[in-house]
């Protein structure tokens, strides 16, 4: 990595490191929404990937409007994020259960993505990078809004499912329903 003399070199190392953590991204969610088996979950992340592509390409147009090649450097952030949360596809259990630890997962990438685009913000501000940051804010408003849809559908249907899961058996962990056995087919 170069020296980080400038603002500016900062900020065009991180646009290019929030660049490919999107990119990951659409290549890691389409596995989740597959293995998603609550509906309402995987409308939401279906939604969330169409913006997604919208988001890489404002970020494209963002390095354009700094006369940048769009390209993108390895974030290692967002690799172990992903990491993480594709274990998840190879566990067994309840179907609610999973889909729970599916959008803490999910928003484990909300989160680290909001706190990028907050930072990449402040610079692109102080820089004087207008174009960019009214691309950046687009990308922000839409990471902070799936946050939201996730946290009410967790809190309103599928922590609640979790929660319930098992309690017709005497043993703590039930065996894997026939879906969750799909999810590793």
């Amino acid at each position: 990595m170069a020296d980080l003399n400038t603002l500016h070199y900062l900020f065009e190392n991180e646009l290019r490191d929030v660049y490919d953590a999107e990119k990951q991204i659409l290549k890691a969610l389409p596995k989740i929404i597959k293995a998603a088996t609550d509906e309402q979950l995987r409308e939401a992340l279906s939604a969330h990937l169409e913006e997604t592509r919208g988001q890489v390409a404002r970020l494209e147009q963002a390095f354009e409007s700094l006369d940048l090649k769009p390209r993108g450097k390895h974030c290692a952030g967002m690799a172990g994020i992903l990491e993480e949360g594709s274990e998840l596809l190879k566990e067994d259990g309840d179907d609610a259960v999973i889909d729970a630890a599916f959008i803490a997962g999910c928003q484990r990438v909300e989160h680290y993505e909001i706190t990028a685009y907050g930072c990449l913000m402040a610079w692109a501000k102080l820089l004087g990078y207008k174009d960019a940051l009214n691309l950046l804010k687009a990308n922000e408003q839409e990471e902070k809004a799936a946050d939201a849809k996730l946290s009410k559908l967790a809190e309103s249907t599928v922590n609640r499912q979790a929660a319930s899961a098992g309690e017709s058996d005497n043993e703590p962990s039930a065996a894997p329903s026939s879906r969750s056995k799909q999810r590793t087919a």
